[in-house]
């Protein structure tokens, strides 16, 4: 009986743990939000200090590593960007999936980019900080009438 109730207590505690390691909504979408706002702001420290130096990148131009990220951000004149229906989840005490939909107004390389993007990210926890592993964004496309 006593083998029984040390292993739920280990089941309780690690459960806490588990819940407190991760970041509420709020901070993660904060973290989220300032890697947005490094890119757009063109501020490659900044990022770096939010986005691990072996992230990857998928969009619909192709794959992208860090470097490819830098190269990006200086092809942008990012003016804004807006978060909706941002949400995320956690089965792991150190990696979080986000999702959530970006409204952008720029232009990329000259050209006008702005739009609504479907946009996801996985977080991982690395030591006290957490850094973006993977992102992806995907513009909306226009709704077609039958």
């Amino acid at each position: 009986m006593k083998k029984y109730i040390t292993y739920a207590m280990t089941a309780l505690f690690a459960t806490i743990a588990v819940s407190i390691a991760a970041p509420d909504k709020e901070a993660i979408m904060a973290k989220e939000k300032a890697a947005w706002e490094a890119f757009k702001d063109k501020k490659a420290d900044d990022f770096k200090k939010v986005v691990d130096k072996d992230i990857r990148a998928v969009y619909a131009e192709g794959i992208s590593n860090m470097q490819k990220e830098l190269d990006d951000m200086k092809k942008w004149d990012m003016k804004s960007f807006t978060f909706s229906d941002f949400d995320f989840f956690t089965d792991e005490p150190d990696v979080i999936v986000t999702t959530y939909t970006v409204k952008v107004e720029g232009t990329y390389d000259g050209k006008d980019n702005s739009g609504t993007y479907n946009a996801g990210s996985v977080w991982k926890k690395e030591g006290k900080n957490w850094l973006a592993i993977f992102h992806t964004n995907m513009k909306q496309a226009a709704a077609t009438s039958q």
